[in-house]
């Protein structure tokens, strides 16, 4: 990127809860000349190692419509300087995923999934959209996906669901679907599969369902108790 630093400044200042510094933050972002020093020890480190310096420049490394990748200038616990990676959604908005349930029964769909060349079994899920409620987001969602509108919603809360690395969070609902529509196929899905509850919770206990997204989602509904059926 051209301007890795004065675009990093503006999405401070634009977004200053994805910087924020409580008082018990183990993680320390910093500016000014600190940010020059983090960087220095970053660059000194990937030095020694044989690395690129460059991986120690601090800024937005990466944007596009989706993901927006930062190098932040960071002090750790010990007390050292250095830089930290994060992801953030580049529209800012909180992405959603749903549990279907048809006359009791989930349906999850088969879903392909390019980062991992493989087909997983998966609850529907999208990115959020600036400006969209996460309801009426959930909504378009499982209309694009299993070609139906919900008619109730429940929400199951939020998750984040990689803390290492993402700012993203997701939030979690439990839809209630009286039929099924045409399925997404351009959205790479090529059939809705309907289960039991508790064969849902076999399949993740047998690693037969390994998307964490669907996992959660059903985890969350059970332990609340809305799901039927008792665990095996």
């Amino acid at each position: 990127m051209s301007d890795e630093r004065g675009e990093y400044a503006e999405l401070r200042r634009r977004r200053p809860d994805y910087f924020t510094n409580p008082p018990d933050a183990a993680v320390e972002i910093l500016d000014g000349t600190e940010q020059v020093a983090a960087e220095r020890a970053k660059a000194a480190a990937l030095r020694a190692r044989g690395l690129p310096v460059e991986w120690s420049r601090t800024g937005v490394v990466y944007r596009d419509e989706y993901v927006t990748l930062v190098r932040d200038p960071v002090r750790f616990p010990g007390g050292a300087v250095g830089t930290y990676v994060r992801k953030l959604p580049s529209g800012g908005a909180d992405g959603v995923v749903l549990l279907p349930v048809l006359d009791g029964a989930v349906v999850l769909v088969e879903h392909f999934r390019h980062a991992t060349r493989r087909w997983h079994l998966e609850a529907p899920r999208g990115f959020g959209e600036a400006g969209v409620a996460a309801d009426e987001q959930a909504v378009r969602e499982l209309r694009e996906e299993l070609g139906v509108a919900p008619t109730r919603l429940v929400d199951l809360g939020e998750l984040h669901p990689d803390t290492g690395i993402a700012t993203d969070a997701v939030h979690l609902y439990l839809a209630e679907i009286t039929e099924l529509g045409p399925v997404g196929a351009a959205e790479g899905i090529r059939a809705p599969r309907t289960y039991l509850p508790e064969q849902v919770g076999e399949l993740i206990r047998d690693g037969a369902i390994t998307d964490s997204f669907t996992i959660a989602v059903w985890t969350r509904a059970w332990l609340r108790g809305l799901l039927r059926g008792r665990p095996r």
